[in-house]
Parts: C-alpha cells; structure tokens; sequence
C-alpha cells in the first residue's frame, strides 16, 4: 500500500495549489495583463523583470538544492533528470512563441490566470496558441 502523501488525491490537490500560488503570482505581478507585458517588451517598464529574476532565482535555487536536502520528492520516489535538446525545432519553437508574445504581449500562463480573472479577450490569445500546439503535434506525426 503506497504512503497517503502519494495518493492520486494528495497529487491533485498539490498541484491545484501550485498551479493557483502561480497564477496568483502572475495576477499580482500583472503579467496577467498584455499591456503590462507589451510595456516591458518595449522597455518602458522594468517591472516585469524584477518578477522573472526572481523567478529564475527561485527554479534554480530548488532544482539545485532540492536534490541535497531531501532523500526524495514529497510525491515520487526519487527526483528526475530532464534532460533538453536543442535543434532546429527547438530554434524555430523559442523564435515562434517569442515572436507571438511580443506581438501581442501574452504567454500561456498568464493567458490562464487572466482568464481566471475575468479578461476573457485572452482566449482568442489562447485559441492561437492551441491551434499552435495541435500544428506542431500534425507535424510532429
């Protein structure tokens, strides 16, 4: 019998808690909002950059020190290499999706949050970026 702390259930409410801590981060950061974004982008406004350094900060800190704290992971047995590779389909995914944020200032996560707040013109964003990931995924085929 598995440990209660590995229990689909535990997993889900985990995650539901992550994914809600961050797009409470984004809202309060007001990435959730294009303008905010688009403001950085054309470097009016530095916000933004504060927000992502402490993000980068934070993602290397617990991928780094995680692993040497603790034996294991709260929900796995033990923590996993990601390993990334990068080609041209790599190249041409960062340029595409970098491109389409600045044209309009949106990144999926915050499209997200921001639908969660009620800006409900970041699902033609959204729809765009489906439509997006399901070409790659024809394409892929």
């Amino acid at each position: 019998m598995s440990a209660p702390q590995n229990s689909p259930l535990a997993r889900a409410l985990a995650t539901l808690a992550a994914g809600a801590l961050f797009g409470f981060g984004l809202s309060v950061a007001g990435m959730i909002r294009p303008e905010v974004v688009l403001s950085f982008l054309h470097f009016q406004d530095f916000g933004l950059m504060l927000v992502m350094g402490g993000a980068v900060v934070v993602v290397v800190l617990t991928y780094k020190l995680a692993p040497r704290l603790m034996r294991r992971p709260l929900w796995d047995d033990h923590f996993h290499v990601h390993p990334s590779v990068w080609n041209r389909d790599t190249a041409v995914g960062a340029a595409l999706f970098g491109v389409g944020w600045g044209l309009c200032g949106v990144c999926p996560g915050p499209a997200i949050a921001g639908l969660g707040a009620g800006n409900f013109s970041l699902l033609w964003a959204l729809i765009g970026i489906g439509l997006g990931a399901l070409a790659q995924g024809l394409r892929a085929k």
